[in-house]
């Protein structure tokens, strides 16, 4: 029997013409599961229903097999803003980047852990304690284009499920990182699965640190915004403002999602995201995942019980050592 793959199909659209002038390219994919299927049949963008022009990939009778297991890619940058060294701050007796490998070699969902790092240092560490690591250019705009690099040397047959797990989450849990695997392999419109957080504080909702989203019923992402989504406009009109509405009926919380930072991806649409032009709403909000949604592709949210604890600044690693001293 021939094993279970995902095929990813693509045609570009015609040219338009973006806000900035920049003639862009709007790309098209479809993932199929061909388990489900004898016959993949795809149409250029151009062609009609009764167009002689197409290709069709026949597959043979397939037996299921069991999703393949992701490889997990962990950016590490030692040159943070706020926390110069981050990865390498000691939380107990460990650098920081240790616990959060710790934590993706545990989920049941990767089979390798991989550090993307930007300095020696990093390296070093790593290799100390057995840990996988690759130096990467220092030229990367963000995290997602140095997994890419590393991605792009992978075995395409080992790696065609890339994790992104951040550096600075070294209490990721790994059932979020199974639960974000698992829904891509589920959902065959997403080319990203990521992950967000019931929001339980007025705080949380105001402050635009924390990124929050929305969904379709489908569990697909409409629209991510450091600004509170959805806005409760009758709530507002009873109570003057958004903060009053908040407090006065706290229940109105169960309204909003925190969008957190882990992001699954497909390795064939990871390699092309990285490519791609910013987007006008991404700079607005420095979102980069919002390019991903202006570029018309689907991003699928699972909603995950587990809180996120990510360390941004001095405050939040103190709070990270105190919790591990704690359980010590």
């Amino acid at each position: 029997m021939v094993a279970a793959t995902w095929k990813a199909v693509n045609h570009d659209a015609p040219p338009r013409l973006g806000r900035s002038g920049d003639n862009l390219i709007m790309r098209f994919w479809t993932y199929v599961d061909t388990r489900r299927i004898v016959a993949l049949v795809s149409l250029p963008v151009n062609a009609n229903a009764n167009s002689s022009v197409f290709t069709a990939d026949i597959t043979a009778e397939i037996e299921p097999t069991s999703a393949p297991r992701a490889v997990a890619i962990i950016p590490a940058r030692f040159a943070s803003t706020r926390l110069p060294g981050k990865p390498l701050l000691l939380i107990g007796n460990r650098p920081m980047i240790l616990h959060t490998v710790a934590r993706a070699e545990s989920a049941n969902t990767i089979r390798r852990v991989i550090v993307a790092a930007d300095d020696r240092r990093i390296i070093d560490v790593c290799e100390r304690a057995g840990v996988e690591a690759v130096m990467t250019g220092a030229e990367h705009r963000s995290g997602t284009d140095r997994i890419a690099e590393v991605a792009a040397h992978l075995d395409e047959d080992e790696a065609r499920i890339i994790v992104n797990v951040q550096a600075d989450e070294p209490f990721i849990a790994p059932d979020t990182i199974n639960q974000a695997v698992n829904q891509i392999h589920k959902d065959s419109l997403a080319v990203v699965t990521t992950t967000c957080e019931r929001i339980t504080t007025a705080a949380d909702v105001l402050n635009p640190n924390v990124v929050k989203v929305v969904c379709n019923a489908n569990g697909h992402a409409l629209y991510f915004s450091r600004s509170p989504i959805p806005y409760p406009r009758e709530l507002v009109r009873r109570h003057g403002t958004l903060e009053a509405a908040l407090m006065n009926e706290p229940e109105s919380l169960a309204l909003f999602r925190k969008h957190t930072g882990l992001y699954v991806y497909r390795r064939e649409f990871l390699l092309e995201y990285a490519g791609l032009f910013t987007t006008p709403h991404e700079n607005t909000e420095a979102l980069e995942q919002l390019r991903i949604l202006e570029r018309g592709f689907t991003i699928g949210v699972v909603e995950v019980e587990h809180t996120s604890h990510g360390i941004d600044t001095q405050d939040d690693l103190e709070y990270a050592r105190r919790y591990v001293e704690s359980q010590s």
